[in-house]
């Protein structure tokens, strides 16, 4: 469509009536889109424990660790990267998950830390350290339901 009008000079060509197939075969596309969604919706159970199972099983705050090197320890972002890199790389050799390893490991590789720093390995601390707007907290969680419950 785009590629349609882009070619057009400033009046109505012939052009635009090849626009009229392509509008309403997307809408009924987007159409029966939204009816699968809301089945799927509807239907869906979480299964929570298991959620949880798996959001632990893996390096999901090695970016909390990068932004608390750079906020904490006043590195660069890129320094803070690599030495994030170096710890996760340390725990997968040793297959340990970031909250499993130790202080003294976790020093070997970056001196300046210390022990609040497993703060930053909790998941829960993880979401809720996303406070901007649109951010993963409890809270922005909780503002979003009640401002879209209204408008529904």
């Amino acid at each position: 469509m785009l590629t349609i009008l882009k070619g057009l000079p400033l009046s109505y060509f012939k052009d635009l009536q090849d626009d009229k197939e392509i509008i309403f075969r997307t809408n009924d596309i987007m159409n029966n889109c939204l009816k699968m969604l809301d089945e799927v919706i509807n239907n869906i159970i979480p299964n929570k424990k298991r959620m949880l199972e798996l959001s632990n099983s893996d390096f999901i705050t090695a970016t909390d660790l990068a932004d608390y090197l750079v906020k904490n320890h006043s590195m660069s972002f890129r320094k803070a990267y690599k030495k994030t890199a170096e710890i996760v790389n340390f725990a997968e050799k040793r297959k340990k998950q970031l909250k499993d390893l130790t202080i003294e490991e976790l020093r070997k590789i970056e001196p300046k830390l210390n022990l609040d720093v497993f703060k930053v390995f909790d998941l829960k601390n993880s979401v809720n350290s996303k406070k901007s707007y649109g951010g993963t907290s409890f809270d922005n969680i909780k503002k979003m339901i009640v401002k879209y419950k209204k408008q529904i």
